[in-house]
């Protein structure tokens, strides 16, 4: 079965937050929607899941239009942010709330809540309250009350946006996994590319209430399309050109706009190419055990990936591999 979001548009007091959205989600597939706080992507979630009317537009699950269906009766879950946990009730009693409201027998709901713990490794956490729990363990226990009814799709709205980077970055990891082994419909939000590329399938850019990119994690590094699409997904290198197509790196395009210049694409050498352009160091960082280089040529602020090792004040030389450069637009 098939997530299909057919023209959503949802507006508050007359301001548009949503515009003509389109948007499929196959079985088995991770979509991430990457974008900035405030650009629709909860809004959206919502939407999906019946808590939001839209204004125009429809919401199907294969053949069948969901759009005036009843939130629980679309056999999907959601996943907030702030983990909406009980604080009265024990780790089971957190997992199976939703299993109980829906009548399961308690012999069915006793198994459910310990293989939903035991998919998210807090097995044997059920007598656990909830107050003890750390910042980690409570995000799981979250997740485990979303996947224990088996929803038919999954949606998580900034699950980690909470947590600090080292932990955000072990639980991303962890739900990848995990995700894969439920083989089931995800759609995931998050403003942070890095988490994105780590678990999606396929990632769609959210701006002005728009799908402005839409592709598989390669495609849309290799091409954002969009200015705003290449700074969500964590591009520096965006180039403003004059009117001739020009900038301090060379001539790089037919004529005024904005390109981006691919870090990986861009050549730094340790002795500049006579005529060539010239940088001057102005920082440098280890980025999965590569040196990322911080240049300033003429004015223009740029990042390139080096396999040698200049020192801050080094001049260097800068070239632009074949491919590096993508036109994008506004």
């Amino acid at each position: 079965m098939t997530l299909r979001v057919d023209g959503l548009s949802v507006a508050f007091d007359g301001v548009s937050v949503l515009d003509g959205v389109d948007l499929e989600v196959a079985e088995g597939e991770v979509l991430v929607l990457l974008g900035p706080s405030g650009c629709g992507k909860s809004t959206l979630l919502r939407a999906i899941a019946g808590l939001e009317r839209p204004s125009a537009g429809r919401i199907l699950w294969g053949d069948r239009d969901l759009t005036d269906v009843a939130t629980h009766e679309r056999g999907f879950g959601l996943m907030f942010q702030d983990h909406a946990l009980f604080p009265h009730r024990d780790v089971a009693g957190n997992v199976e709330f939703g299993l109980r409201v829906a009548g399961m027998p308690a012999d069915q709901r006793t198994h459910r809540v310990a293989r939903a713990l035991q998919m998210v490794g807090l097995e044997g956490f059920g007598g656990r309250r909830v107050d003890t729990l750390s910042g980690g363990e409570a995000q799981r226990v979250a997740l485990a009350r979303s996947v224990a009814a088996g929803p038919r799709l999954l949606m998580l709205d900034e699950p980690f946006g909470s947590l600090d980077r080292v932990l955000r970055e072990r639980l991303t990891e962890d739900l990848g996994v995990l995700l894969r082994r439920l083989g089931q419909a995800v759609v995931h939000v998050t403003h942070d590319h890095d988490e994105a590329f780590a678990l999606a399938d396929r990632i769609a850019v959210l701006g002005d209430g728009r799908i402005l990119r839409n592709g598989g994690p390669a495609d849309v590094w290799a091409d954002p399309g969009t200015v705003h699409a290449a700074e969500c997904l964590g591009h520096e290198n965006l180039v403003v050109l004059d009117g001739s197509g020009c900038c301090p790196l060379g001539r790089l395009g037919d004529g005024p706009g904005t390109v981006l210049v691919r870090g990986d694409r861009l050549t730094v050498d340790l002795v500049p190419v006579a005529g060539g352009p010239v940088a001057e160091v102005l920082g440098t960082t280890i980025r999965g055990g590569r040196t990322v280089v911080a240049l300033d040529l003429g004015g223009l602020r740029l990042r390139a990936w080096s396999d040698g090792s200049p020192s801050i004040g080094d001049r260097v030389g800068v070239s632009v591999a074949d491919g590096g450069v993508v036109p994008l637009s506004r």
